[in-house]
């Protein structure tokens, strides 16, 4: 069972007023709080890394071959999207130690 409140579980994004702030949480439920903001943190950087690589790899591997990629335009892409996907194994590794350590 989680420990965050239900008042910090947002999925709509919505503005939170928090009454107390998180001086009126428990110490386990202040962790709770912090750790799911830094996943969510953790998260938007995975995405925009994500987002880089589909226009990054586009721009550099995409040719005026038309409306399809070509076969040598293909190989680029998957190649471009494979270096890509080792980085952001990576980052996720790092992120996943640093919060680790907090």
């Amino acid at each position: 069972q989680s420990t965050i409140p239900k008042i910090f579980l947002n999925p709509q994004r919505k503005k939170i007023k928090m009454d107390g702030g998180l001086g009126s949480l428990t110490p386990d439920q202040r962790q709770a709080v912090m750790m799911q903001a830094q996943q969510e943190a953790n998260q938007q950087i995975m995405q925009a890394m994500m987002d880089k690589m589909v226009l990054s790899c586009f721009k550099k591997c995409a040719g005026t071959s038309g409306d399809r990629l070509d076969t040598k335009e293909q190989s680029c892409m998957a190649m471009c999207q494979d270096r890509y996907l080792e980085t952001r194994e990576q980052v996720q590794q790092a992120l996943q130690k640093r919060q680790g350590m907090s």
